[in-house]
Formats: C-alpha cells, sequence, structure tokens
C-alpha cells in the first residue's frame, strides 16, 4: 500500500476542478479535472481533498486510459484507503470514476496535463456547464 499526504504541501498549486450542476436526476460526466500530471501518487490526493463533502469518503478510483504511470492496488489519503483500477477503454477515454458507499459514483472527465490553459478552460467550461463550479487554478 502507498501512502500519500492528508493535505496539500504550502505552495502546492490548488486543485483544477469544474463540477457540473447537479439537477435532479443522474447525469453521465459529473465535472472535469485538468491534472499537472499523469501521476496519480502526486495528483489524486489534491482532488480527493477537494472533492464536495457530500460526495462522502471515496474508497474507490477507477482509471480510465493508458496514459497514468504506474500504481498500487490501493492507496492510503487523508486517512483512508482508497482502492484503486485501471483499465484502458476506448470508450470512456480520459475519465475517472470516483465511488463513495452509501453516497454514489462520480465520473470526471480527465482533462490531459499538457493541455493549454485555453483549450483546458473551453473544455472544462463546456462539461461543466455555462454555471458550473468552479475550484480555482
Amino acid at each position: 500500500m502507498t501512502y500519500a499526504p492528508h493535505l496539500p504541501l504550502p505552495g502546492q498549486p490548488q486543485l483544477r476542478l469544474r463540477l457540473a450542476p447537479h439537477a435532479d436526476g443522474p447525469r453521465a460526466i459529473d465535472g472535469a479535472w485538468w491534472p499537472r500530471s499523469y501521476v496519480l501518487l502526486a495528483e489524486l490526493p489534491t482532488l480527493l481533498a477537494g472533492l464536495p463533502r457530500a460526495w462522502g469518503q471515496i474508497t474507490s478510483v477507477m482509471l480510465n486510459g493508458v496514459e497514468w504511470s504506474s500504481t498500487p492496488g490501493r492507496m492510503f489519503v487523508a486517512g483512508q484507503v482508497v482502492s484503486l483500477r485501471r483499465r484502458p477503454s476506448a470508450t470512456a477515454a480520459h475519465t475517472i470514476v470516483l465511488t463513495a458507499p452509501g453516497h454514489g459514483r462520480w465520473d470526471l472527465i480527465v482533462v490531459p496535463p499538457d493541455t493549454t490553459e485555453e483549450a483546458a478552460e473551453l473544455m472544462m467550461a463546456r462539461v461543466a456547464g455555462a454555471s458550473g463550479n468552479r475550484r480555482p487554478a
């Protein structure tokens, strides 16, 4: 098992995340996340720390795509064990699926880290909708 720090270190960049507004009914995509790299051990703690508390404690993460660096089967993040699964998928490439028992499942589009700021902002705005909540970059 791999351990990750509880909170981002001082001077560490903020989370780049936009969530779609939740109206009644399920959504296919719940938001967009723009990590700074494909190193999950560095990126996941910041993502999990920045998610809404209403989502509960994420216990499982499924990564789609082959770009992510090698990942352990589980990781200790913010005082909890998170199971990690990786699946190269052509139908849901560039997505991450987060699950929390008793709370639900959330699917996020992953904006490639090397995307320009302008293109990333456009992609994230499209995914989240014009009124999506923005977490600062």
